[in-house]
């Protein structure tokens, strides 16, 4: 029987990438001259840190950051900026990264997928969501439809089965 599992995985090179892009940008950017600017991925913990000496600079860097997101194909909705926080002469912004479905959003989903009216089967397992159906034909109706849906996550399709 046709099925695809349904996850949300982030490819944490891709994010590497663009931080150490908007490491350069912020390097050869002009108006961050002299500045104490700084942009860290922790791997370990799945968070991106922005420190700046302003708010204004932190959003701008944080601007630069989605930008080099878009340009490497890593969706925007991975990222969970956190508020901003003052330390000392510095402000502090974490980014939390989005990676794997919580059990929330995966209820949520199969809920939709349910509701939508379209006849095929889903079941949560762990950090992913399996549809099966009889056709294949049903399968990618839900995909397209999940395409259409906002989780808050980017959404991927694999292990499909025939």
């Amino acid at each position: 029987m046709p099925s695809f599992d349904i996850v949300s995985e982030l490819e944490i090179f891709e994010v590497n990438h663009a931080v150490q892009n908007t490491q350069k940008e912020i390097a050869t950017r002009f108006d961050f001259r002299g500045q104490d600017v700084s942009i860290e991925l922790n791997e370990k913990n799945k968070e991106i840190k922005i420190s700046t000496e302003s708010d204004f600079q932190c959003e701008q860097v944080y601007s630069m950051l989605e930008s080099h997101f878009f340009k490497r194909k890593v969706d925007i909705q991975a990222l969970d900026p956190q508020k901003m926080t003052a330390s000392g002469k510095n402000v502090i912004q974490v980014i939390k990264l989005k990676d794997g479905l919580d059990s929330d959003t995966a209820k949520k989903i199969n809920k939709a997928i349910k509701e939508s009216g379209i006849k095929a089967q889903s079941s949560i397992q762990g950090d992913k969501i399996r549809v099966t159906d009889k056709k294949r034909d049903t399968l990618q109706q839900v995909m397209a439809f999940l395409k259409e849906q906002q989780f808050g996550l980017p959404l991927q399709f694999n292990n499909f089965k025939d």
